[in-house]
C-alpha cells in the first residue's frame, strides 16, 4: 500500500553536508538477474560492483537504515541499464510507502535526488526502464541525519503478549489481550463510545521510541498516546485531532513503564478497534532486573562466519575424511530412530567430495552451491531399506538437495543409485551424472516403496521405479523412465514416458502452470551465505537451472535470524516483527504461542526436517493474508492438547488476491501423533488466496512409538481445508484422518498428485459414518464450488482394525462443467476393507475380490 497522506516534496539542496546512511546496511530487491548482481552490492560503497534486476516492470530495491532517519538526498549511479519512470519512497515498516520523489524522464548516470522524509526504509521503485535489459545501479546511496540522540529505536515489539486491559471491550471475542498477541488476525474492540483506552504493562520502564497502531476500520481520529510508571499519572507524548486509521507509525520519546491509547473521538459510529498495539524502545536493552521475559536484542549473524548450532556439520573439499566419519555417525543413529527427536543436516562447499551419503531418518544431505553442479559428490547419496527387510514404506523424513553425483565406477557396466523412499522425502535440485547410470526408488528386488517427489532435477541416465506404488516428477529432465505400479505422475518433465494411464499408470503434464522453486542456502564468491529465493514461473519444462540462470532473488543471511535449539517462540516472534527472515536449524522447538508472520515476503526456511510442536493448543504458525511468504524444509508435529489448526495460511475472511506474488510451502510436513500422542482439528487451513503447494505430507500416524496412536488418542478431524481461491497443490499425500482428508471450499482450485490412505482404525462402521453415508471421501469439493481440477489421483483402503468398514467413495465432488478429475485409482491394499466407489457415484467397488479399480475421467 502507497500512502497519499503525506506530501512529497523536492527540495534544494541543504547547507550542511549530508551523512551517507545506507552503506553497509541490509539491502533487498524484488529480484536478481543473477547471483553475481544482488542487492547488497548496491550499497557496499564498490562502484565495480552492482545490482541488476530481471528484465521485467515493476523492479525495486530498498536499504534498511536500522532506524528512522531525516532524509536529505539520495543518489542513483547507475550502470547502462537504467530506470526511466521510478520513484523514490520511504517507510517505517516496510509496508506502507510513502513517495518523496517521482519522474517519468529518468535519464541514467549518476542522478543526486534532493528530498524530505523521515523513514527507516527507502526503496527505489522502478516502473519504466531504458533498455531492453533490467534496473542496474553500481551504487544506491541514502544521505540524511540519523537520531540525534545516538541511540536507535530497537527492533523488537516490547507489547507482545504482555499485560493489558482496556477502558471496555466490545464482546469477550474482542479483549485487549488481542492487541498484543502478535495476530493481525484478532482484536481489541471497545464499546461504541468515548472515551476509550488501552494500556499495556511492559513490566519495567523503558524509554519508548515508537509506537505502532494497527488499526481495524473502526479507528480513532483524536487520541493520545501516554505513559506512566504507576499507572496512575500519565504524559502525553503524542496527540493527535487527524488520525487516519489504517497502519499508523509514530516516532515519540518519553519513558515509563505502562504505554496507553487514550481515544477521544472516533472516526466511525462504531467504538475503537486496533488489531495490533505495538510499542518500542531505545537501545532494545532491558533496564531493570524485573523487567519482561522477552527475546532481548535480535541477533544478527555473520553471514560469513554463521553460528549454525550443534545439528549443522560443514564440510570443505579438504576435510572428506572427518565428512564420512560424520555420515557414518548420523546414520548409525537414525537408521531405525523413526520417531526420535534428534535432527541433522551435513552441507558440503562447492568442490569434488568423495563421500558414501547413507541417508537416515530426520537427515538432510544438501550443497552449499548456486548450482548443483558446484558441489560433485563423488560416491553415494542414497536411502536404503535393509533396517526394514528391504520394505521402504516406512523410509519417511529425509531429503537430498542441490548437489551433483557421480556414481563410482566398478568396472561392472551399470551403476546403480538407491533411493528407497516413501512419503516425506525431497530429492529436488539433483543431478544424478551418467548416462548409463540408473537410479532405483525402490530396494531393488525386494519390498514394496511408497511414494516420493523428485523435483527440478536432471539424471542422465534412467529411472527406474520398481515396486513404488505413486510417485510425482515435476520440472525435470530424464534420460529415461521404466516402471509403473498405481498411479505415476510427470508434470514438465522432459524424458516422461508417454501417457497412458491406466496401462501403464502415467500421468503425463506437459508444462507446469504456476510454480516457485523452494529457496535454498548457498555461499556466493566472497564466501557469504545467502538464500537464494526463486521467482515465480509460468509455464515451465525442465530444471530451472540447468543450461540456465535461475530467476530469482539472493537474500544474505544477516537478514535473517537464525533460529537454534534453545530458542524460544517470543524470541522467534520478536525476530519475525523486526522484519527477520528465518533460517530454522535443526531441532525439535516447543511453542508456547504462534509463530506470527506478518510481513510480506518473509522466508521461513528449515534445515534437517526442523521441527516446531505446538503446545497448549496453539497454532504453530499463523501467517497474515499477505503476499510472498515462504515455508519451506518444516515438519509440524501436533502436541498433546488438541490444536484447532497446525498452520493457518491468512485469517478466516481473507480476500486479498495474491496472484502476482503468492504464498508458497515447500518440503513442508505435518504429522498428529507417532512420535508422541498428537491432537490436531485441521491440520493445514488456507484461508488466502493463490496459495502454492510445493510437496507436502499430512498425516495422522497409523503406527509410531507405543501409546501415541489410535483412533481415540490422535484425533485429527481434517487434514487440509482450503477456503481460499485459485490454490495450487503440486505433490499433495493426505492420509488417515478421521472425516474428509481435504476439503476444498474455494473456487479456482487445482491439484496435480494426491495421494491418500483412507483411516486404518475406525473400530466399526457406526464410528465412521457421514450422517448416512458410509465413511468420508479423501477429497471433497465443495457443493459450491464451481470451478476445480485435479490430476493423477489415488485413494487406498486398509482398514486392518476392522475389514468389515467400508468407504462409500475415494472422491466427491459437485458435477458442473467447470469441475474436472482426471486419472484416478481407488486400491484395497491386500483386500482390507472396502471402497464401494472412485469418485461420486462412478467405479469400483475396490475390495478382495477387485482390489484395484481406475477411472480415467469425470
Amino acid at each position: 500500500m502507497l500512502s497519499t497522506a503525506v506530501a512529497a516534496i523536492a527540495l534544494p539542496d541543504a547547507s550542511a553536508a549530508p551523512t551517507l546512511l545506507s552503506q553497509g546496511k541490509p539491502t533487498t530487491a524484488s529480484s536478481s538477474e543473477n547471483a553475481g548482481t544482488p542487492a547488497t552490492a548496491a550499497t557496499d560503497g564498490n562502484t565495480g560492483t552492482r545490482w541488476a534486476s530481471a528484465f521485467a516492470d515493476p523492479q525495486w530495491i530498498q536499504v534498511d537504515l536500522g532506524a528512522p532517519a531525516a532524509l536529505s538526498q539520495v543518489v542513483l549511479n547507475w550502470e547502462a541499464a537504467s530506470g526511466k519512470a521510478f520513484q523514490i519512497q520511504i517507510s517505517n515498516d516496510a509496508a506502507t510507502w510513502t513517495q518523496v520523489y517521482s519522474t517519468t524522464t529518468g535519464a541514467g548516470g549518476t542522478q543526486t535526488l534532493n528530498v524530505t522524509g523521515t523513514g527507516r526504509y527507502v526503496r527505489m521503485y522502478g516502473t519504466q526502464r531504458n533498455t531492453a535489459y533490467g534496473y542496474s545501479l553500481w551504487e544506491f546511496q541514502v544521505y540524511g541525519e540519523s537520531s540525534p540522540t545516538g541511540q536507535t529505536c530497537g527492533p523488537t515489539n516490547r507489547a507482545i503478549t504482555r499485560p493489558a486491559t482496556a477502558s471496555s471491550t466490545e464482546n469477550a471475542g474482542t479483549p485487549a489481550s488481542a492487541a498484543v498477541d502478535g495476530n493481525t488476525g484478532t482484536r481489541w474492540a471497545s464499546a461504541a463510545s468515548v472515551p476509550q483506552w488501552i494500556t499495556v504493562d511492559l513490566g519495567a520502564s523503558y524509554q519508548v521510541c515508537r509506537v505502532v497502531l494497527r488499526w481495524e476500520a473502526a479507528y480513532a481520529n483524536a487520541f493520545q498516546i501516554q505513559v506512566s510508571a504507576d499507572n496512575s499519572a500519565w504524559t502525553t507524548i503524542h496527540s493527535t485531532t487527524t488520525g487516519t486509521g489504517g497502519v499508523q507509525t509514530i516516532d515519540v520519546t518519553g519513558t515509563g513503564r505502562y504505554v496507553r491509547v487514550n481515544a477521544t473521538a472516533k472516526a466511525t459510529q462504531w467504538g475503537v478497534s486496533l488489531w495490533e498495539f505495538e510499542v518500542y524502545v531505545s537501545g532494545g536493552a532491558n533496564p531493570s532486573s524485573s523487567g519482561p521475559t522477552s527475546s532481548g536484542p535480535i541477533e544478527t549473524p555473520d553471514p560469513k562466519n554463521p553460528n549454525f548450532g550443534p545439528n549443522v556439520s560443514v564440510f570443505d573439499p579438504s576435510q572428506q575424511a572427518a565428512a564420512q566419519a560424520r555420515l557414518n555417525q548420523i546414520f548409525a543413529g537414525q537408521e531405525t530412530n523413526q520417531f526420535g527427536t534428534e535432527r541433522y543436516a551435513v552441507l558440503f562447499k562447492p568442490g569434488n567430495h568423495t563421500i558414501d551419503a547413507n541417508v537416515g531418518f530426520y537427515t538432510q544431505v544438501a550443497g552449499l552451491g548456486f548450482s548443483p553442479d558446484d558441489v560433485n559428490i563423488n560416491g553415494h547419496v542414497r536411502a536404503e531399506a535393509t533396517w526394514f527387510g528391504g520394505n521402504a514404506t516406512q523410509n519417511f523424513w529425509r531429503g537430498a538437495e542441490n548437489l551433483s553425483v557421480t556414481l563410482p565406477n566398478t568396472g561392472n557396466g551399470v551403476q546403480v543409485e538407491r533411493w528407497a523412499v516413501s512419503q516425506a522425502v525431497q530429492y529436488r535440485r539433483m543431478h544424478l551424472r551418467g548416462g548409463n547410470n540408473e537410479i532405483q526408488l525402490w530396494n531393488g528386488g525386494d519390498g514394496w516403496s511408497s511414494g516420493g517427489l523428485m523435483a527440478d532435477t536432471k539424471v542422465d541416465g534412467r529411472v527406474v521405479s520398481g515396486s513404488q506404488q505413486q510417485w510425482y516428477t515435476r520440472n525435470s529432465e530424464l534420460g529415461s523412465w521404466a516402471g509403473s505400479v498405481w498411479n505415476m505422475v510427470f508434470q514438465g518433465v522432459t524424458g516422461a514416458p508417454p501417457p497412458h494411464f491406466p496401462n501403464p499408470s502415467h500421468t503425463v503434464i506437459n508444462q507446469t502452470p504456476l510454480q516457485r522453486e523452494k529457496p535454498f542456502l548457498y555461499i556466493d564468491g566472497t564466501g557469504t551465505y545467502r538464500v537464494f529465493v526463486p521467482a515465480l514461473q509460468s509455464n515451465t519444462t525442465g530444471t530451472s537451472w540447468f543450461g540456465k540462470t535461475p530467476a530469482g532473488s539472493s537474500i544474505s543471511l544477516d537478514q535473517f535470524f537464525i533460529v537454534r535449539p534453545g530458542h524460544t517462540a517470543a524470541q522467534i516472534n520478536a525476530a519475525l516483527a523486526a522484519g527477520r527472515h528465518l533460517l530454522v536449524t535443526p531441532g525439535v522447538y516447543h511453542l508456547n504461542a504462534p509463530l506470527q508472520v506478518n510481513n510480506p515476503n518473509t522466508v521461513i526456511l528449515g534445515l534437517g526436517l526442523a521441527t516446531f510442536v505446538p503446545d497448549g493448543g496453539v497454532t504453530a504458525i499463523k501467517v497474515a493474508d499477505v503476499d510472498g511468504v515462504k515455508l519451506a524444509g518444516l515438519l509440524i508435529d501436533a502436541g498433546t492438547v488438541n490444536s484447532p489448526t497446525l498452520v493457518e495460511l491468512g485469517p478466516a475472511g481473507s480476500s486479498a488476491s495474491h496472484a502476482a506474488n503468492p504464498t508458497s510451502l515447500h518440503d513442508v510436513y505435518f504429522r498428529v501423533g507417532g512420535a508422541h500422542v498428537g491432537k490436531a482439528t485441521v491440520s493445514l487451513q488456507v484461508n488466502s488466496s493463490n496459495v502454492i503447494g510445493d510437496h507436502m505430507w499430512i498425516w495422522r500416524a497409523d503406527h509410531g512409538n507405543a501409546g501415541t496412536f489410535g483412533w481415540t488418542v490422535n484425533t485429527g478431524q481434517n487434514g487440509m481445508v482450503v477456503n481460499g481461491n485459485n490454490v495450487t497443490m503440486y505433490g499433495l499425500f493426505v492420509e488417515h484422518y478421521q472425516q474428509y482428508q481435504v476439503i476444498w471450499n474455494g473456487n479456482g482450485g487445482r491439484t496435480y498428485f494426491f495421494q491418500n490412505e483412507m483411516p486404518y482404525d475406525p473400530p466399526n462402521q457406526a464410528a465412521w459414518m457421514n450422517g448416512s453415508t458410509r465413511g468420508w471421501a479423501a477429497y471433497k469439493v465443495a457443493d459450491a464450488v464451481s470451478t476445480h481440477e485435479a490430476w493423477g489421483l489415488g485413494s487406498y483402503c486398509y482398514f486392518n482394525v476392522n475389514p468389515a468398514v467400508v468407504g462409500e467413495r475415494s472422491f466427491e465432488t459437485p458435477v458442473k462443467a467447470g469441475v474436472a478429475f482426471h486419472n484416478m485409482v481407488s486400491v484395497s491394499l491386500g483386500g482390507v476393507g472396502t471402497i464401494n466407489h472412485v469418485i461420486n457415484n462412478t467405479g469400483g467397488p475396490a475390495n478382495q475380490a477387485n482390489q484395484i479399480i481406475y477411472v480415467t475421467g469425470l
